[in-house]
Order: structure tokens, then C-alpha cells, then sequence
């Protein structure tokens, strides 16, 4: 089994979730087809609990929220977030332990929907090597 992340990029206005209910490509839809969205998205994170592939999952606080720790001079040093005036934020994760790399690609093109950007990428082993 290989682990791996999806993160969620996502910038709704206002910050909250689900991202959905705060995202234009969502309000413009009718109220059948986000039940539709919602229904699916909600059997596909069952499918994945079922079969052991979805070990966890959150949903983050605002951007602005966030308290930055980098190393200057010498010592860290605290700044308040976002981390970059980007356009969309880490809304989210949902780590899945998969039998490959295929099945880790299907399943983030089902997570991907409108407005939003899904990242995958492996996880790493304790100790930094890759699996």
C-alpha cells in the first residue's frame, strides 16, 4: 500500500465549508445538481472508507488565520499568513493509503470539482525516504 495526500485548493469568499456553499462555480448551479455533487461526493468518501483506502481527512481555517514560522538571522521568526498572495489556498486534506499510484490518480480526478484545485502527492515514511 502507498500513501498519499490530497490537498484541496480552494479560495471561497467568504472562507468557509463546505467550500461549495462559498464558491462561484457552485452558486450558479441548480439546487438538484448540488444535491447530485453532494450525494456522490458523499458515497465516494464511503466507498473509500469501506474498502481501508481513506485513513483521514480536514478541513482547514482561513488563510489569514495562519501564524508563519520561518528561520531569519538566526532564529525563527513569526509572521502573520496567508503564505503568498496566491489565488487559491489550502483548503483541506484527505490522506488515502492506495495499492498504487493509478488508483491514488483515480480517485483525485473524483475529488476535483469546480472552483477548486486537488494536489496529490506521496506521502513519506518517517525518516524522509520516499516509499
Amino acid at each position: 500500500m502507498v500513501k498519499y495526500v490530497l490537498m484541496i485548493h480552494s479560495n471561497p469568499q467568504p472562507w468557509g465549508h463546505p467550500t461549495s456553499d462559498y464558491l462561484p462555480e457552485y452558486q450558479v448551479m441548480s439546487k438538484e445538481q448540488l444535491e447530485r455533487l453532494n450525494a456522490d461526493f458523499e458515497t465516494m468518501l464511503g466507498e473509500l472508507r469501506e474498502k481501508g483506502e481513506l485513513l483521514g481527512g480536514e478541513a482547514l481555517g482561513a488563510p489569514e488565520s495562519s501564524r508563519l514560522y520561518r528561520w531569519s538571522d538566526g532564529k525563527p521568526l513569526v509572521t502573520d499568513g496567508p503564505y503568498s498572495e496566491a489565488k487559491e489556498h489550502l483548503a483541506g486534506f484527505f490522506l488515502i493509503d492506495v495499492e498504487s499510484q493509478a488508483r491514488a490518480e483515480e480517485i483525485a480526478a473524483r475529488f476535483a470539482g469546480p472552483g477548486e484545485t486537488v494536489e496529490l502527492r506521496p506521502a513519506m515514511w518517517p525518516g524522509g525516504s520516499d516509499q
